[in-house]
């Protein structure tokens, strides 16, 4: 069964198509790496992609930024349903993001969780078990992934739990990269019982963030679970239209990275950020493009208890993906991984330098 799709007129295509290109902007100057990436998406995909990365990284930055975050809140629920209701909000992010919504029929209970793990961060949660901080992980990240897998045109049962396996994975790598940096920001994210079984005491911890080999193993367990979660993905991907697997490949592959470049570090997060170098980011994109289509998946793995009402809020009727049986342009791939290398290596110096400036520096003593 087909949905319909908006018709509009000229005037209004020539203002989505500036809407669009707002979003764009937005994603290129604050989410980079994610714009690099997305490169690799066919625009059927990456175009509705910038209009719900923006809506969520604008959601993320007015939590973060605003006065008084409960109104913040309250506003982004008012925003969210405006867009549900064809009366979006009118600004560029907010039209984009309510066009998306109508063509794909995306669930609203999708972006809706996305605001309630805002609201979570408002209130200062912590996570007394690892249970808890999936749950956290399902909303602020398997939301987005589940999101995407229905802009890809997909509504399978698997894929979709899979590909909430992997914004989770990806959300508890973010967490162990982050510990030093969320700590100076009066944050914890790592499961409590796990630090209390450590004998590191959370208040005190946050009052003088320092690095020991009771906190390595905490930050190693926790890359453990999201170790297993990137296996788990991995055979989503093979539910995905076929020139979308690259770009989701690649996401997985790197943020995957990540984790292991905190393990070579020795699991110290507290003193150091872990940054994949920009070539290393550039031969996972290869290899995600070269094994872009993974065997035939076993199915039968259910959604994490934390992710199934994620699963379940998505209906079956949907239309085909018309881009599903799509060869991607194998012959330029060399030329698209250049560009994205060039672009990785921007960042990295970036994220180098801002990095170095912002964070206190070890005494000789550490």
């Amino acid at each position: 069964m087909w949905f319909p799709m908006l018709k509009h007129s000229p005037d209004f295509s020539k203002t989505a198509a500036q809407d669009l290109a707002v979003c764009r902007d937005l994603i290129r100057q604050g989410s980079r790496s994610f714009h690099a990436a997305s490169l690799l998406l066919p625009q059927s995909a990456r175009d509705p992609s910038y209009a719900l990365y923006a809506f969520c990284r604008l959601s993320d930055d007015a939590v973060d930024s605003g006065d008084t975050r409960s109104d913040a809140i309250e506003h982004l629920r008012l925003r969210l349903d405006r867009a549900y209701a064809g009366r979006p909000m009118p600004a560029s992010v907010d039209r984009a993001f309510a066009g998306m919504v109508t063509r794909f029929a995306m669930p609203k209970a999708l972006p809706e969780a996305l605001i309630d793990g805002l609201a979570w961060d408002t209130e200062g949660r912590r996570y007394q078990t690892l249970s808890d901080l999936k749950s956290y992980g399902a909303r602020v990240a398997g939301s987005v992934g589940a999101m995407m897998t229905v802009l890809m045109g997909v509504r399978e049962t698997d894929t979709l739990a899979r590909a909430c396996d992997l914004g989770v994975a990806m959300q508890l790598t973010n967490i162990a990269r982050d510990v030093g940096e969320d700590a100076r920001n009066g944050r914890i994210y790592l499961p409590i019982d796990w630090l209390e079984e450590a004998g590191i005491d959370p208040e005190r911890f946050l009052s003088e963030p320092s690095f020991n080999p009771r906190l390595a193993e905490v930050v190693a367990r926790l890359l453990r679970e999201a170790e297993r979660l990137y296996d788990r993905a991995l055979e989503g991907i093979a539910g995905l239209p076929f020139d979308c697997r690259p770009a989701i490949h690649a996401a997985r592959l790197i943020y995957r990275e990540i984790g292991r470049e905190v393990e070579r570090r020795g699991y110290n997060s507290v003193n150091a950020r872990a940054v994949v170098p920009g070539r290393r980011k550039a031969m996972l994109l290869a290899a995600a493009a070269i094994a872009s289509v993974p065997a035939i998946p076993q199915r039968g793995a259910p959604p994490l208890d934390e992710t199934a009402f994620l699963v379940a809020a998505v209906p079956p009727l949907a239309p085909p993906s018309h881009h599903a049986l799509n060869q991607p342009a194998w012959q330029d791939i060399d030329g698209r991984i250049g560009r994205i290398l060039e672009i990785f290596e921007r960042l990295e110096r970036r994220d180098r330098v801002g990095y170095a400036a912002n964070t206190p520096q070890p005494s000789a003593a550490e």
